[in-house]
């Protein structure tokens, strides 16, 4: 039986919550630019994240649970002001804060582990980096131009990674993913590991600049602990 979002909570922390989430999205519509769309959320059905876990979208036989769009939810788009969100928000109380990838950037996602050495590394050389988020199942997300998940075979081809088995993947058009702090499958929340800039997040950088250096080191063994 499916929960309903934000039946748990108490009236007064409700409404806190209710306002801090309005605050959030509205700073993701108007400052960054972004459209957002209320997500599900998930319970755990047990101890342990492998545990059978309950969507909040009802469905009993949900294969994402807590980590996709509600499709009965209206878009809060890009550009939204705080009263207009809290419009709309307030009748999802709760609920997770889903970005649609391929309008504003797409996504380069690899391993969390990969992400994480890759960034230090991109970040001495001083190449050009947009938002990059980590989600609790160990994957990282560097936001990147829009058209990289469409052209990523052919750069990967241009860089000769394309016969390499590569834990990188893109994410466009008709993909969402979870943004800050939002709760991701009931694991616990996504966070930034490099929050969005003004720059950034309206000009993300292109693929290519990143593609090598992550192919790279998606590439090569975790180093032995």
């Amino acid at each position: 039986m499916g929960f309903t979002i934000g039946r748990e909570m108490r009236s007064g922390s409700r409404r806190r919550g209710r306002t801090s989430e309005c605050t959030t999205v509205a700073e993701y519509t108007g400052l960054w630019g972004w459209a957002v769309v209320p997500g599900a959320r998930a319970a755990a059905g047990g101890s342990g994240n492998s545990a059978p876990r309950e969507c909040s979208c009802g469905d009993t036989s949900c294969r994402a649970p807590g980590a996709h769009p509600l499709g009965f939810a209206p878009e809060v788009p890009a550009g939204a002001t705080l009263d207009e969100v809290t419009r709309t928000w307030s009748g999802f109380p709760g609920a997770a804060m889903m970005l649609p990838v391929g309008r504003s950037f797409d996504v380069l996602d690899v391993a969390e582990a990969a992400g994480r050495r890759a960034l230090v590394r991109l970040e001495r050389m001083g190449l050009p980096l947009g938002p990059v988020a980590a989600t609790p199942d160990g994957r990282a997300h560097f936001f990147v131009a829009p058209g990289a998940a469409a052209e990523l075979p052919q750069l990967l081809y241009r860089m000769g990674w394309d016969d390499a088995d590569l834990d990188l993947r893109g994410l466009g058009p008709g993909d969402h993913v979870t943004a800050p702090p939002s709760d991701f499958g009931g694991l616990g929340p996504v966070r930034w590991l490099r929050p969005p800039a003004l720059d950034t997040a309206e000009a993300p950088p292109q693929a290519r600049l990143l593609l090598g250096t992550l192919a790279y080191i998606c590439h090569r063994r975790p180093p032995a602990s």
